[in-house]
């Protein structure tokens, strides 16, 4: 498994190698071709590898954009412009003026995207950063959470009054006494049931009285 591996690797830097020393040969014969001779001819196809790589490596390390696709692409066109042209395309022993404005105006257009590529600051994301809390921020935000001893509630307040029964008023009518024994008889069932007093409005519903009457029978029967 290892050998395989080793053996994939070393061809694939085999093939780069080949793909690499063609590119370099066919843009210093365009540059040559262009009236470039000399290192300069030889210069031309570094200064154009170069700004490939440092663009593919901004694309790498710090994630698309568009300053480092621009320039790569610019890399990318130059060096396949000059595989194209060399491959009998172009007559090279008498190459067009477009081509002689290409080649001596490459040195600057290099030099501006490698200035770009390695002296711009790629964006940071906009955060909103929230500035760590104090000790005292702290302490009085847990001050603020914890109730204090005046705000707990007292048990006794919290529990339900029992209902009150109405008192009998000075001008009550007259109840019959068989009227009131028989509420009674619906209270006590009604307590017995549900374990609560009965209140006014459920005798009054009971009896079928009206509400005068209904609560001067409660007030007997307190």
């Amino acid at each position: 498994m290892g050998a395989h591996r080793s053996l994939r690797i070393d061809a694939v830097l085999v093939q780069a190698v080949i793909a690499g020393a063609l590119s370099f040969a066919h843009l210093h014969d365009l540059a040559a071709a262009a009236g470039q001779d000399g290192w300069k001819a030889w210069a031309y196809p570094v200064s154009v590898d170069l700004l490939l790589v440092a663009a593919w490596r901004r694309l790498r390390s710090e994630g698309p954009s568009r300053l480092a696709w621009c320039w790569f692409l610019v890399a990318l066109f130059a060096s396949l412009g000059a595989n194209v042209a060399t491959a009998g395309f172009l007559d090279l022993a008498d190459p067009p003026a477009l081509l002689r404005l290409g080649i001596a105006g490459w040195p600057a257009l290099a030099f501006l995207g490698g200035t770009l590529l390695a002296h711009s600051a790629a964006a940071e994301p906009k955060t909103d950063r929230v500035p760590p809390a104090s000790d005292a921020d702290k302490g009085e935000a847990e001050s603020e959470s914890a109730p204090s001893p005046d705000a707990v509630p007292d048990p006794a307040e919290e529990a339900p009054t029992p209902p009150t029964r109405p008192s009998l008023p000075a001008s009550a009518p007259p109840i019959p006494a068989v009227l009131v024994d028989h509420a009674r008889k619906v209270a006590d069932e009604y307590r017995t049931r549900t374990g609560s007093p009965i209140d006014p409005d459920t005798l009054r519903s009971r009896l079928g009285v009206p509400p005068h009457l209904a609560d001067a029978i409660a007030a007997r029967l307190t």
